[in-house]
């Protein structure tokens, strides 16, 4: 099989990093590397992969923390949003493409937790790594009421244009699993399921009170 992903744990409030890669071609990316970059290196060269890329959700330093040292190891490239405080080598917009090797990755803009914040999407493969814009079970921060509004529609558009059968990969170990899928968040996550608009913004104000009451973490 050529398509190589793995999930790794890199350290932080329950970092995921990311390792993608094309075997047949030998090309790589990490997803993320985080605090603990030398645990996606590592997985790469036991594999004998070549990291050429740094795919970046977005700029929180818990996210990036581990650019440079990846970038020092293998000369990799970043890609982020172009505003991004990644200061990416190659700015992406939304709907941008990147490969890696045969592998497709298409950019979804999905602001909200932070204005830089995309969405990998891997349409051959039916996945996404959601990074902090939808954990399992949860979604992301917001610091304002203006970011949750934001927030609402990005959801809203991930909903409307990825199928169900799409497995999320988020970018913190915060749920009761370490994956899902959009079917999966459609039905059971809280946030998800606010009929509105307004039901949502209230969910989000009474968030510390619906966890101690529902048991969650």
């Amino acid at each position: 099989m050529d398509f190589i992903f793995e999930q790794i744990p890199a350290g932080g409030d329950r970092n995921f990093a990311y390792l993608i890669a094309d075997r047949a071609t030998g090309e790589a990316a990490v997803v993320d590397p985080s605090y603990e970059p030398a645990r996606s290196l590592e997985r790469a060269s036991a594999q004998r992969l070549n990291v050429s890329k740094i795919l970046v959700t977005h700029g929180h330093p818990d996210h990036i923390a581990g650019n440079r040292t990846v970038q020092r190891e293998t000369g990799a490239e970043v890609y982020a949003f172009a505003t991004s405080p990644a200061k990416p080598d190659h700015p992406l917009a939304d709907g941008d493409s990147v490969s890696i090797g045969s592998i497709q990755v298409k950019a979804l803009h999905v602001p909200g937790h932070c204005p830089d914040h995309l969405l990998f999407f891997l349409p051959d493969q039916r996945m996404a790594l959601t990074g902090d814009h939808l954990f399992v079970g949860k979604i992301g921060g917001t610091g304002s009421e203006a970011d949750a509004r934001t927030e609402f529609d990005s959801l809203r558009r991930m909903l409307d244009e990825l199928p169900d059968e799409t497995t999320v990969w988020p970018g913190h170990d915060y749920g009761c699993r370490p994956s899902s899928t959009i079917g999966l968040e459609r039905r059971n996550n809280p946030f998800l399921l606010a009929r509105d608009l307004e039901a949502f913004l209230e969910l989000k104000r009474d968030w510390a009170r619906f966890k101690a009451a529902h048991g969650l973490r």
